[in-house]
């Protein structure tokens, strides 16, 4: 069987499972580099970086781990095992996250066809959820796909949930502050045609609860204020360690618990602005036997919602630079 590296029309089929990762306000910040047809490269863009709001790289590694996921569904369903190593040359090279290598494999497996397939249905949720709850054997299911990815999933109490959007608001009213964090939102919310960024129609409605949530990026138009679920389901997704190494399990957990999520027909949106402002200020998360916390999840029952743009595959393709390939080779 041939490699899924070595024609333009299997890699453009990978190229366009990772760009419908999530990413950082879809910044999308990745390309992918075929190697001699036979194993690919994921590298992080250092153009699409969030340099104020993301000064470690952290939310970065964090997207590219969830592209990393959607392209070991796409080497996998085209009857092949991917090979991973990650950051393998990072003194030579280091936006090289990745390096894929696929041997022959016996067909996918049921549910690794069913989370490819969710790949494109998958979106993020910032609309008003329903009051009904997740049920436990759904919320065990996601538990295992975290776990699956070297990553823990801890669903919030009441009382914890309560207490971290309470933390949320704090942190909004501490970054509302900050006007270089202020102008890279901006930068990455605006309307217009294009094909990356976080446009209105998938901002979602304001929220007239206090506290939210849900992010409030500003650009409401003519969607007035409304009320959200008023018990809502958080989690926190955390990991042993906090290097890039991490952040990378963390994406892929996190990428493989959304398209389980999708297959239950469960819905997502993210509250991490507590996680940029540490980030920002170099602070370290309160110790918690689970881990470092990576990402804020919501969950719960959402009305159907338009994706978010995405840019062509074409553009994600990383031409070759002329280096010695024996460096990060796999």
């Amino acid at each position: 069987m041939n490699s899924p590296f070595a024609t333009e029309l299997a890699f453009h089929r990978l190229l366009t499972a990772a760009g419908q990762a999530p990413s950082v306000l879809n910044t999308q910040p990745w390309r992918l580099e075929a190697v001699h047809g036979e194993f690919a490269e994921l590298l992080a863009d250092p153009d699409r970086r969030l340099r104020v709001s993301d000064p470690r790289g952290r939310s970065l590694h964090v997207s590219c781990g969830a592209a990393l996921f959607n392209l070991r569904l796409a080497v996998r369903t085209a009857g092949h095992r991917p090979l991973v190593w990650l950051l393998p040359n990072t003194a030579e090279e280091p936006r090289l996250l990745a390096a894929v290598r696929v041997s022959p494999y016996r067909p996918a497996p049921v549910r690794t066809r069913e989370l490819y397939d969710r790949i494109g249905l998958r979106r993020t949720n910032r609309e008003p959820f329903s009051e009904r709850r997740v049920p436990e054997h759904v919320l065990a299911d996601l538990r295992d796909a975290a776990a699956r990815e070297g990553a823990c999933l801890v669903m919030l109490g009441r009382h914890a949930a309560a207490d971290l959007l309470e933390h949320v608001a704090v942190a909004d009213d501490e970054l509302a502050k900050d006007g270089g964090y202020q102008a890279e939102l901006r930068a990455w919310t605006m309307s217009g045609n294009r094909r990356d960024g976080l446009p209105s129609y998938v901002q979602g409605p304001g929220c007239a609860d206090d506290p939210a949530p849900v992010r409030d990026f500003g650009l409401h138009r003519e969607r007035g204020p409304v009320h959200f679920e008023s018990r809502p389901q958080l989690a926190v997704l955390t990991t042993a360690g906090d290097g890039p190494l991490d952040w990378l399990r963390a994406g892929q957990a996190l990428q493989r618990l959304l398209l389980t999520a999708t297959v239950h027909g469960v819905s997502a949106s993210f509250l991490n602005q507590p996680l940029d402002l540490r980030d920002m200020r170099r602070r370290s998360d309160p110790h918690h036997r689970r881990g470092h916390i990576q990402m804020i999840i919501r969950l719960g029952y959402g009305p159907a919602v338009p994706r978010a743009p995405r840019r062509p595959a074409a553009e994600l393709r990383r031409t070759a630079p002329a280096r010695t390939r024996e460096s990060c080779a796999v």
